[in-house]
């Protein structure tokens, strides 16, 4: 069976998602499609900011991510695990995919730790070390496309907050996945002209995230993309979500979005043009 390519979706794909059917359409043909299926991991920010506004609670962040404090944890994992996931899971089975709602840390199939980010406490905040990803392969080989929150649980079963971007990285290394899209609200990467940079690699993002150019929410989505192309060597690709027909062309068309190389794969491409020269 070809490898899966694992999906993540997040910004205000999630927070209109009932108006997305375009987008839910494509992703349920891709599934159809691509012979290894499609894994989707999604987000929800804007959702947990509201309903912690609603309780009263502040909800801080840090190099991008969002500390979680122990009692917010069960408030974040109610959201994203209960109405963000139950909605797109409702959303894609209307779309004619065999979606199938799961939590990242479900069955074992990805094991977490707390993330440890020096000089910072980040609180509930896991990070993916290892996993097996069994029950997500199971799932593809009977015809199912897994929906999963970044929701992880630590080793004695308590619930973890990851990162919607490190959380799909983490699912494309452990499924050795045919591609990694992380779809957003913009084009890509932009650059210090404003412009979507279409190649970006590990060291030219730390560039961009020391010069204040790369910020916000978009440092650990540029960091998971870089990481992946570093890790596996299969294609990563940060894009808007609004092109939907472009989907399926997302991982070769070097066209949409910014894509996350290594000097190997660099390489390789300047190779194989060399012989279609010849």
């Amino acid at each position: 069976m070809t490898a899966p390519i694992v999906v993540k979706i997040g910004g205000r794909a999630l927070d209109e998602a009932a108006s997305r059917g375009p987008l839910w359409n494509a992703l349920a043909c891709l599934a159809r499609e691509h012979d290894g299926g499609v894994v989707v991991v999604h987000g929800g920010g804007a959702a947990v900011d509201a309903h912690l506004a609603r309780l009263g609670m502040f909800s801080a962040r840090a190099h991008g991510l969002r500390i979680t404090p122990p009692e917010h944890m069960d408030e974040v994992a109610a959201v994203l695990a209960g109405r963000v996931n139950t909605l797109l899971v409702g959303l894609l089975l209307a779309a004619g995919a065999n979606a199938v709602g799961l939590r990242l840390g479900d069955a074992r199939a990805a094991r977490c730790d707390l993330h440890r980010r020096a000089g910072t406490d980040l609180g509930r905040v896991g990070e993916v070390t290892r996993g097996e990803g069994g029950v997500w392969r199971a799932l593809l080989h009977a015809g199912c496309t897994p929906v999963i929150s970044s929701i992880g649980f630590d080793e004695r079963g308590c619930a973890l907050n990851v990162n919607a971007d490190d959380a799909a990285a983490a699912v494309a290394r452990i499924l050795h996945a045919h591609a990694l899209v992380l779809l957003t609200d913009v084009p890509g990467v932009r650059g210090p002209d404003g412009g979507t940079i279409a190649e970006c690699d590990a060291a030219r993002a730390e560039a961009l995230i020391d010069a204040g150019v790369i910020t916000g929410g978009m440092i650990p989505k540029a960091r998971a993309a870089a990481a992946t192309a570093e890790t596996t060597g299969v294609p990563t690709v940060i894009a808007s979500w609004d092109a939907p027909e472009r989907l399926r062309n997302l991982t070769h068309d070097a066209s949409v979005g910014t894509r996350f190389t290594t000097e190997a794969q660099r390489a390789m491409r300047s190779a194989l043009a060399a012989d279609d020269r010849g």
